[in-house]
């Protein structure tokens, strides 16, 4: 097995739901930061490059036909540059990054660029096929936007509650109240927002095409606990999960450049970081959002390091209250060194694209301090979690 690196990770600036990037189809947006990603290594052939996987979540509309082969072929490169969609919902990011370095580590890859796209404003209703021909009632289209949708019924009903029910259980099990809540959000946001203003996103945001779009569209600034308590309850009656208190719905995409030994000499750069081990895991769906815990446990134990080690971690943050249960259940990892720059609260969760980005971010956080170790992990829905190890 060699050793895999994290030449370069680039982003799009990440747009609100109906905002300034909804006129933007999702295969635009992944051959957009396709192309920014190749074009910052000079030295790189495309015609080199072995594969392309993306992730992505929907898949449902203009994303259906195998959206990194159509990035591929949007974003100008050789036809003979293979792609490949994977879909863990919202770790489709990531893994599309492991399945990458997994590629690379034995042999079969040299250089590969993985990374993910979502655009939940263009995500389009689907119309269900009728049980026999020529009905005569009306039909219900389903939205693809978000979540549940077309559920089996063999399915138990406490498998698939809302998101947001999903978060309400996790902050009963851990007593995780409104006003923590609320505080961890208005923390995320303040990390952005002052991230953005230092130019700490300078090295990995690009523009996207004919857009105006400076940063992460979903950034608050000014709120204060006493607007956040006003917000009522989304998913419970007498709940604690809000919409100020959680991921909001975005669009954007992001890629990460990755190559074994050879490949490095070959782009002439000094890679960001390098992958040191990977851990998937799941459990009970109703409990998503601890998914991290034992993904982030076992992918330290493979990499052969302890919390101690870790100088950053990034942990999506779906809801505060998930993220809050996850740093509970994980009382050896040092809150203040997680999501350093704000998480997905303020900065947005394009649901396939989010594992890459927070890839990208643990890489240009190492690049930024010279050394440490990082962990990213994501929870996702239907019970899973995934993590991702790296180094510098």
């Amino acid at each position: 097995m060699g050793d895999v690196y994290v030449v370069d990770a680039v982003r799009t600036p990440i747009g609100k739901y109906a905002g300034a990037l909804s006129g933007v189809r999702p295969d635009d947006l992944a051959a957009g930061v396709l192309r920014a990603l190749i074009e910052r290594s000079p030295n790189l052939d495309p015609a080199r490059i072995d594969d392309v996987i993306y992730g992505n979540a929907n898949g449902a509309g203009e994303d259906n036909r195998d959206v990194a082969r159509m990035a591929v072929l949007l974003a100008g490169l050789p036809v003979s540059v293979p792609g490949a969609t994977v879909n863990r919902l919202c770790g489709s990011g990531m893994e599309a990054v492991i399945q990458a370095y997994r590629a690379i580590a034995v042999g079969d890859a040299s250089i590969a660029v993985a990374g993910g796209v979502e655009s939940m404003s263009r995500a389009p209703w689907v119309l269900p096929k009728p049980e026999r021909a020529f009905p005569a009632g009306n039909q219900e289209l389903v939205s693809t936007t978000l979540g549940w949708r077309l559920v089996n019924p063999a399915m138990p009903a406490e498998w698939t509650v809302a998101l947001g029910e999903g978060a309400e259980l996790v902050a009963d099990k851990y007593t995780i109240g409104r006003a923590a809540q609320d505080a961890f959000a208005l923390a995320s946001h303040a990390k952005a927002d002052a991230a953005w203003n230092a130019g700490l996103y300078d090295a990995e945001v690009v523009p996207v095409k004919g857009v105006e779009l400076a940063r992460d569209e979903t950034i608050r600034t000014g709120g204060t606990l006493e607007s956040m308590a006003k917000l009522k309850p989304v998913f419970r009656a007498g709940g604690t999960v809000t919409a100020g208190n959680a991921s909001p719905l975005n669009d954007g995409a992001a890629a990460l450049l990755l190559a074994d030994e050879a490949g490095l000499a070959e782009l002439g750069r000094e890679p960001l970081a390098r992958v040191r081990a990977s851990a998937v895991t799941a459990l009970e769906p109703q409990y998503f959002g601890l998914g991290p815990v034992e993904a982030v446990t076992r992918a330290l134990r493979r990499a052969g390091v302890g919390f101690d080690a870790l100088s950053v971690a990034e942990l999506n943050e779906a809801f505060a209250a998930q993220a809050l249960g996850c740093l509970a259940a994980l009382p050896e990892l040092d809150p203040s060194i997680v999501n350093p720059r704000g998480g997905a609260i303020a900065l947005g969760h394009p649901l396939g694209a989010s594992g890459a980005r927070i890839t990208g971010a643990v890489a240009h956080q190492l690049a930024a301090l010279g050394s440490g170790v990082g962990v990213a992990s994501l929870c996702i829905g239907v019970g899973q979690g995934l993590a991702l190890v790296l180094d510098r």
